[in-house]
């Protein structure tokens, strides 16, 4: 038989993902007959199992043949496969012990199995049964076949499933293979100046830009925080590839050199930080920089009577504490809000806010008619638009993302 497919052999054999022969699925004078459904279903061993090694995390399929159930004579039924596989020596005797079935189902005694869906069960197999060993053994994997005939009644299908025997290949490397990584949805913030202390702060994504995000913080003299892709996960100055101060930033950004690599500023004051990110080339790391910036806010639009990006006859005042609110000038005109944290290099409407429910709404979408209309016209919740009137004010507390028009 011809070898379709090679596994890599410990130490120095290879394997062809080839196993004998199937026998053909039977389909002559179709009789429904349920009463001895566990018959003759034999899966079949692989040849050479016995005296080599199957590395599943570099073979792209595993070729398994068996024998069909009886279900009667020469009935041509389609019959649905499914795999499971232990790594428990106890499942040849007892098959309620740990063991996992391949989501594949396979339609033809003779079935090319996915090799990368075998490594996964086996993996997780082990990691479930042996948490703190980080590596994967060589080991035996045991396997079985469910099979059930397709496409039939509940009570057929149900009476249909049916069972393999076990069959064992005594040695099977598997490895732990780590997910491809993709860019947050957002990252978070965490200090003891940042709200507080008390929980991790959003912070949003650049709209339109991949894998870049910004806040606003508020940090002390000698302030620290950490950062993370969850709240939660602590990451700190370490786990930055670059860290950028802006010129006009008047501080240093430095390795407080605690348990958690905290990022620690010199000098204390509101900053915007730019977390901008990059996927390796194999797709398993993601690298992260930060930009550190003054902070600006800013209003713009109808309401404003300005269109400008970044006018400074539009800036927002900042507040001396933490805890104080950002304030804009005055509304000369009847509008909807538009309001913005300024990051150096993006326009203004990608770092855009509204408010919502009391809270910042940080852009998501395309908005030619401003918030009220998301990119294909079709209206949304028309209290994502503000509506500002002459005279009044927007306010914002940035440590917390809360504000008002008032």
């Amino acid at each position: 038989m011809k070898n379709l497919y090679k596994f890599m052999l410990l130490p120095a054999m290879v394997l062809p993902l080839i196993f004998t022969s199937c026998d053909e699925d039977r389909d002559d004078n179709p009789t429904v007959d349920l009463s001895h459904v566990g018959e003759n279903f034999v899966l079949n061993t692989p040849a050479n199992a016995a005296n080599n090694t199957f590395d599943l995390a570099s073979a792209s399929s595993l070729e398994l043949t068996c024998q069909q159930p009886n279900y009667g004579t020469g009935v041509p039924y389609f019959v649905r496969y499914y795999v499971q596989a232990s790594i428990d020596p106890a499942f040849l005797n007892d098959t309620t012990v740990a063991h996992k079935e391949l989501n594949t189902a396979y339609t033809s005694a003779k079935m090319d199995v996915n090799a990368t869906e075998l490594n996964t069960a086996v993996v997780q197999l082990f990691q479930e049964a042996n948490p703190d060993v980080p590596n994967v053994p060589v080991m035996p994997v045991y396997l079985r076949l469910r099979a059930v005939i397709a496409g039939s009644d509940a009570n057929v299908e149900t009476k249909s499933n049916t069972y393999s025997n076990i069959i064992t290949l005594p040695s099977v490397k598997a490895t732990y293979v780590a997910p491809d990584v993709t860019y947050p949805a957002q990252l978070y913030v965490s200090g003891p100046s940042i709200q507080n202390g008390s929980t991790w702060k959003a912070v949003a994504p650049v709209y339109g830009v991949e894998g870049n995000y910004f806040t606003m913080v508020y940090v002390p003299d000698g302030g620290k925080f950490t950062f993370g892709t969850t709240s939660g996960e602590v990451r700190g100055f370490n786990r930055l590839r670059s860290v950028t101060v802006n010129s006009d930033a008047n501080t240093t950004v430095t390795d407080a050199g605690d348990e958690s690599h905290s990022l620690t500023f010199s000098k204390g004051g509101w900053y915007t930080l730019l977390f901008t990110s990059e996927i390796s080339a194999d797709k398993k790391s993601i690298f992260f920089d930060l930009t550190v910036f003054p902070a600006h806010a800013y209003t713009i639009g109808n309401a404003t009577g300005d269109w400008t990006d970044a006018n400074p006859a539009l800036e927002m005042t900042a507040p001396a504490t933490a805890d104080g609110q950002w304030v804009s000038q005055a509304f000369t005109a009847a509008g909807e809000l538009r309001a913005y944290i300024k990051v150096p290099g993006f326009d203004w409407w990608r770092t855009e806010f509204t408010i919502y429910k009391g809270a910042l709404f940080w852009r998501d979408r395309d908005l030619p008619d401003g918030w009220h209309y998301n990119a294909d016209g079709k209206g949304i919740d028309p209290s994502y638009g503000v509506q500002c009137a002459v005279g009044q004010k927007l306010y914002v507390n940035f440590d917390t993302n809360t504000g008002e028009v008032k």
